[in-house]
């Protein structure tokens, strides 16, 4: 500013800007923490998204981790004529004694058994339960582990005994072992309730029961319907491309291998897709936001003419009373940032701790919603404070 002396324009120090920018913004609390609410919800679903689909994919990979990434299936197919093909009986032997796999095992899906509470149920209405021949050494292939119970073993196997899977305990209202259950019009006793297998889904709605039970009680024919294969990590691949012409070398064509981490990570990609959806609307939030903002500075402006004209008449140069209104911008852009970036932080955690996932939030979204609120705060207050500042000081100070 000048003084009345004529002496050259004052500088305002950085302190001095924030000071009168601050000074503006506490004069009318309640529209500031409305405008700063704006920009707050748009960095908060920006931030709660991109950290609860980091938090997802930690938790994915912390899976894959535990559970690996060289498992691989075999099934059957379909023949030439379209007819569900067959698994040779021999399959889970000569698939085992590849070089590079170091476990094999194999399920038989048994169709015209069904598992149910009592006896005192119609057939037919299966409830979406399975029933699976096993062969004993599935939870070192898989990774399997037991929720309750014990898994079968080479006396069990033999005898009606059954494992079920953790969907179909709760549907069977079976919590603890010794229970007996009606399985292929006999009873069976629950030696086992498995717990939940992201790579192998399929046996969470299942009863298991031995190779050999399954042989001698319920019909089995002995020709496995699920392969599974645990390969070098190194040598999936060339694994993978080996599997179908050693578990049928009469028929490779009517073999199907599949991967399941890869369903994993499909399911991340579309995670991916529709989080990027839903930072899109993120943006759209944060869009209204700044407009929001920009309402506020130029109803300032307007009401604040007689101050900006006593300023000016003072000696306050246009630069001054720019900077002093795109500051008051940037510190309402500022105050919703720091807001929404401390709600989306807690949205994440308390999301991610329900979901017993691993809480993860970037630090470039951390940073980048900061800067995202500058930027908005700048280009939401130019407007007002080119306004401001071509304000003539007559003009102002007229203004009742």
């Amino acid at each position: 500013m000048t003084n009345p002396r004529g002496d050259a324009p004052s500088r305002l120090g950085p302190g001095d800007v924030l000071r009168v920018g601050a000074a503006g913004l506490r004069s009318r609390p309640m529209r500031v923490f409305l405008s700063a609410l704006g920009i707050a919800i748009g960095i908060a679903a920006m931030i709660g998204v991109v950290g609860i689909s980091t938090s997802s994919r930690a938790q994915l990979q912390a899976t894959l981790d535990r559970l690996g990434t060289n498992l691989l299936t075999v099934g059957p197919g379909r023949d030439l004529f379209g007819a569900d093909a067959k698994l040779p009986e021999e399959s889970v032997g000569m698939v085992g004694r590849m070089p590079d796999v170091e476990s094999a095992s194999a399920t038989a899906a048994l169709e015209d058994a069904h598992v149910y509470r009592n006896d005192h149920i119609p057939e037919g209405e299966s409830g979406g339960i399975s029933v699976l021949a096993a062969r004993l050494d599935l939870p070192k292939t898989i990774g399997l582990t037991m929720a309750t119970g014990r898994w079968l073993n080479a006396g069990t196997a033999r005898y009606p005994a059954v494992v079920l899977g953790s969907e179909t305990a709760a549907r069977l209202g079976v919590a603890t072992p010794n229970v007996q259950v009606w399985l292929g019009s006999q009873w069976f006793t629950v030696v086992g309730v498995l717990a939940p297998n992201q790579l192998a889904p399929e046996l969470d709605s299942a009863a298991l029961v031995g190779w050999d039970a399954a042989v001698s009680r319920l019909g089995f024919d002995g020709h496995p319907t699920t392969v599974y294969t645990r390969a070098r990590e190194d040598a999936v691949e060339k694994v993978r491309d080996l599997l179908a012409a050693t578990a049928s070398p009469q028929a490779p064509n009517e073999v199907q291998v599949s991967r399941p981490s890869d369903a994993l990570a499909a399911r991340d990609a579309t995670d991916r897709a529709f989080t990027g959806l839903l930072l899109g609307l993120g943006g759209v939030a944060l869009l209204v936001g700044g407009v929001g903002v920009a309402n506020t500075m130029v109803i300032s402006v307007l009401e604040r003419r007689a101050e900006i004209g006593l300023r000016r008449s003072l000696g306050a140069t246009r630069g001054q009373i720019r900077m002093q209104f795109l500051t008051e911008s940037q510190l309402l852009a500022a105050l919703g940032g720091v807001g929404g970036v401390a709600i989306g932080i807690v949205v994440t955690a308390v999301f991610a701790v329900t979901q017993g996932w691993p809480t993860v939030v970037p630090v470039w979204a951390m940073a980048g919603g900061i800067l995202a609120t500058l930027l908005i705060g700048g280009i939401a207050g130019l407007y007002p404070a080119l306004r401001a500042a071509r304000l003539p000081p007559t003009e102002a100070l007229a203004t009742p």
